[in-house]
């Protein structure tokens, strides 16, 4: 197994700004500027808790999956995201073990990330993200 550590938990908010305020009243600060990611439809602020980031999500465009998950099941926990050292190799095994993905091939996700979404039925329901960070930022919280 490649997984490495805990990337980060994702939140799903119509507006980051509302969807910030329970963080900033927890002392937290945002790491660095928010951040558009087109393959997903999403604007993302993220703030760093220990070697974990919380994100938060907000959509892009309507068609987006995040708008899509607003709309049926409204702000809340969206998924978790696990760190891997080789994406392809981890998609791999998994994928030999009868995982499903949500698509065949990894994308890109935050701050020069690659990613890879598991099925929710593949996570009792449990929507799991894989991590690859870019060489060299492979170390320890902050991307």
């Amino acid at each position: 197994m490649t997984v490495t550590l805990l990337d980060h938990v994702a939140i799903a908010t119509p507006d980051l700004d509302i969807g910030a305020a329970p963080y900033l009243a927890l002392g937290l600060t945002p790491e660095g500027p928010d951040e558009e990611v087109p393959s997903q439809g999403v604007r993302v602020r993220a703030f760093v808790v220990g070697e974990t980031l919380i994100e938060l999500l907000a959509p892009t465009r309507p068609d987006s999956p995040i708008a899509t998950f607003l709309e049926r099941r409204g702000p809340g926990l969206h998924h978790t995201a696990y760190r891997v050292a080789d994406l392809e190799a981890e998609m791999a095994r998994l994928g030999g073990l009868g995982a499903r993905f949500l698509s065949e091939a990894p994308s890109a996700g935050r701050a020069g990330t690659r990613v890879a979404f598991l099925h929710p039925k593949w996570g009792e329901g449990t929507l799991i993200e894989l991590v690859e960070h870019p060489a060299g930022h492979g170390g320890q919280g902050h991307r």
